[in-house]
């Protein structure tokens, strides 16, 4: 913070607002006084409105800096694992080796859904979106864990927040049994989070389902890179509906369905029907010229980034990861992958993509990983919410420990004046 002002000038007056500075980024003008004079200001998208004070998370888009409490992601991934990373997004801090196993063990102990969850599920088509069904599934927790939702509780948000991390994964796990019509399958408390996740996916009751570690740690580092990503849409639209007050499942079925936009989290399935649509490396050549043509509709999907001006920190990890997964299930051939793989290497060393850093972005290669390991494209957005879930919660509840007030955005109204009613 400081003490430093900034003067705007309207008309014939002067107005002082307050300048403040974070650890790190860009200074703020403080303009909630604004009001007082009858002026509002005008930012559509927000994109360079600060409309909260935070300490979880920090992205610097020019530099392609990510960092979760200081550490930078490329560290967590590599070093880490997913739980980790959560009770650093909850906490603040690393935790010690006895913290950390007392949390995965916590985890692990509230990994099963209220047996009436079974017969919740049944209330959906068998041909819903995933999506559809999760959104539905996490708002309807209220209903059945309602006993620790005092948002003013510490100790009954800790116990949220473990919950909503332990079963998301069986919620998500369910949502895709339930669309294709195959059992549910209960978690199993001596796999990892990852193993669990793929057990639940892809087990069945007839045999038993051994994860391939090479597989389970690709999904391990998937969601590791997508579990918080500073004031997103989605993480802005939970925040906005806690403030509130709403139940926290609430908030976060509103974060999820904020998500399910195709301009927020359906990247990653943009990217195949992209690459189904080029169809055969043959064809990459002639895409490439359209996207370079101003004129004509197509776009490359996964690459550059809204945020991240420069690379995307995570895209590398990814990048490692993809190829790795691809060598372990020898799918160096397969056509769809072959075309991503030719894709990469144009958009690396091709003038234009690199003056204009057009860099393939972690949705470029989460997209070919999940496709690879066998996981449908209708489930992509859903496992982006599974991870994002302890962002989502992480913000939520640093905002409702601090001072808030609910959210009420302005507008510039643009309709008719007043006007009187027409008389007969």
């Amino acid at each position: 913070m400081t003490d430093r002002k900034a003067t705007l000038s309207v008309g014939d007056k002067s107005i002082e607002l307050p300048m403040y500075s974070g650890t790190v980024g860009p200074d703020v003008i403080d303009v909630r006084g604004l009001v007082q004079e009858g002026i509002f200001t005008y930012d559509p998208g927000f994109v360079s409105t600060a409309a909260c004070e935070s300490a979880i998370t920090y992205i610097d888009g020019a530099q392609g800096i990510l960092l979760h409490r200081g550490y930078p992601i490329d560290q967590l991934a590599e070093q880490s694992d997913f739980l980790e990373v959560c009770y650093l997004l909850l906490n603040g801090e690393l935790p010690s080796a006895e913290e950390n196993k007392r949390f995965h063990d916590t985890i692990k102990n509230h990994t099963m859904l209220h047996d009436q969850m079974r017969n919740f599920f049944n209330g959906f088509r068998r041909d819903a979106h995933p999506m559809a069904i999760m959104c539905g599934v996490v708002g309807a927790l209220s209903a059945f864990y309602h006993d620790q939702m005092d948002v003013t509780d510490p100790k009954q948000r800790e116990v949220t927040a473990h919950r909503l991390i332990a079963k998301m994964p069986t919620i998500a796990a369910w949502c895709y049994k339930y669309s294709v019509g195959q059992p549910f399958m209960y978690p199993r408390n001596d796999l990892s989070y990852a193993e669990n996740f793929l057990h639940m996916m892809f087990g069945n009751p007839c045999e038993e389902y051994k994860p391939n570690p090479v597989l389970a740690n690709a999904m391990d580092k998937i969601f590791i890179l997508h579990a918080d990503h500073e004031q997103n849409a989605s993480t802005s639209t939970v925040r906005l509906a806690g403030s509130t007050g709403a139940n926290p499942y609430a908030c976060i079925a509103s974060g999820i369905a904020a998500l399910w936009g195709p301009a927020h989290g359906g990247a990653n399935e943009a990217v195949l029907d992209m690459l189904a649509e080029i169809g055969d490396v043959e064809n990459i050549d002639t895409f490439i010229e359209k996207a370079k043509d101003k004129n004509d509709p197509f776009r490359l999907m996964g690459f550059g980034h809204r945020v991240y001006k420069n690379f995307d920190p995570r895209a590398k990890v990814m990048s490692e990861t993809a190829h790795q997964v691809l060598s372990e299930l020898g799918l160096e051939n397969d056509p769809l992958l072959k075309i991503a793989q030719r894709l990469e290497q144009i958009a690396l060393e091709d003038e234009y993509f690199v003056q204009r850093q057009l860099y393939p972005n972690v949705d470029f290669y989460s997209g070919i990983i999940l496709k690879a390991i066998g996981i449908p494209t209708s489930m992509f957005t859903v496992i982006f919410a599974m991870s994002r879930t302890i962002g989502w919660f992480s913000h939520w509840n640093e905002m409702v420990s601090g001072n808030y007030r609910i959210g009420r955005p302005r507008q510039l109204y643009t309709g008719s004046p007043k006007r009187d009613y027409p008389k007969n």
